[in-house]
């Protein structure tokens, strides 16, 4: 455990001294991205996999994130950089409103409605012409040089991942980890052993929806302009969805291994094949998940365990 702990602090330190070594732009920026899905898929498994409730709303967490930070901004001259945590309590508190009647769904029932929200959220935007409306919001670039924006917003991603991480760690090992776990296997179970299945369930969404507000709101910024064709892409909610079922949603590594592993695939494919073949590698990767429903990591961890058990029967076999 300590050797781990040791060994994740390390990997971080490396991280954030990166920047240091004066790498080129585009690798600052690839980083970045990856980050953000690392969180992303983070916060996402909360609820989606230690819960089993599969959302496809997440995405308007995101976008409630991004306009709250850049509206900020634009209103009253805060920069998103320093008002993320706004974004977060206002995508936590949009979660509160509308999580209490939807977290008494189940399977593909909840999953519908989440989705159901996310449309009518860009939907809202798109014909509220104080947000912009279609045309969205363009923010104002940070006045500093390319090199320094661009190192910023790879800390402050990196940062929200390792946020993110270390809260999807922190519920895996908790009492409420044990309660959404129990939810999974069986939630009627749970219910007639005590556990509050509603009161969780609505806490893990919340949690949830915080942690991709806060990375909503720097992403805004990032792009320097906001829309509901960019912070309300259906796209974003499938990527974090896979990233994090290919890694295995059950355990917090999994998100983390399925956006660093998917987010190197599509941009190696995307830049010497093309984008058409990134997304059907990307489909190929989700019917994957489908026949290893515990992904890279229960798929490692199996090997392990395969490998052990050949070692231990041949040193019976000496003995």
């Amino acid at each position: 455990m300590a050797r781990s702990t040791l060994a994740i602090l390390v990997t971080l330190g490396l991280l954030a001294a990166f920047p240091y070594a004066a790498p080129p732009l585009y690798t600052l920026s690839f980083l970045t991205v990856v980050f953000m899905y690392v969180a992303l898929a983070e916060s996402w498994t909360i609820l989606g996999g230690y819960a089993g409730y599969v959302s496809f709303g997440h995405v308007a967490f995101f976008g409630v994130g991004a306009y709250t930070t850049a509206l900020l901004l634009l209103h009253l001259g805060l920069s998103p950089l320093f008002t993320f945590p706004v974004g977060a309590l206002a995508a936590a508190g949009f979660a509160a409103l509308v999580g209490h009647p939807i977290v008494r769904l189940q399977g593909p029932y909840f999953s519908i409605v989440t989705l159901l929200i996310a449309l009518l959220t860009a939907l809202v935007v798109k014909n509220t012409p104080a947000l912009g409306g279609t045309t969205g919001l363009w923010l104002p670039l940070p006045d500093m040089p390319i090199e320094v924006n661009r190192t910023i917003f790879y800390w402050y991603m990196l940062f929200l991942a390792a946020v993110a991480t270390a809260t999807a760690a922190w519920v895996e090992r908790s009492k409420l980890g044990l309660g959404l776990m129990a939810i999974r296997q069986n939630e009627e179970v749970a219910e007639a052993a005590g556990v509050d299945t509603t009161r969780l369930k609505l806490t893990a969404l919340v949690l949830s929806a915080g942690l991709v507000g806060a990375v909503g709101g720097v992403y805004g910024y990032l792009r320097s302009y906001v829309s509901p064709e960019i912070v309300f892409d259906f796209n974003i909610a499938v990527t974090l969805f896979l990233m994090a079922l290919f890694g295995g949603c059950r355990r917090w590594q999994g998100p983390v291994l399925g956006a660093v592993i998917l987010s190197v695939i599509g941009e190696f494919l995307t830049l010497n094949i093309g984008e058409e073949v990134a997304r059907i590698v990307y489909g190929l990767c989700l019917i994957l998940v489908v026949f290893f429903p515990d992904g890279l990591v229960g798929l490692l961890g199996r090997l392990q365990v395969a490998r052990k058990l050949e070692s231990g029967g041949k040193d019976v076999v000496k003995r």
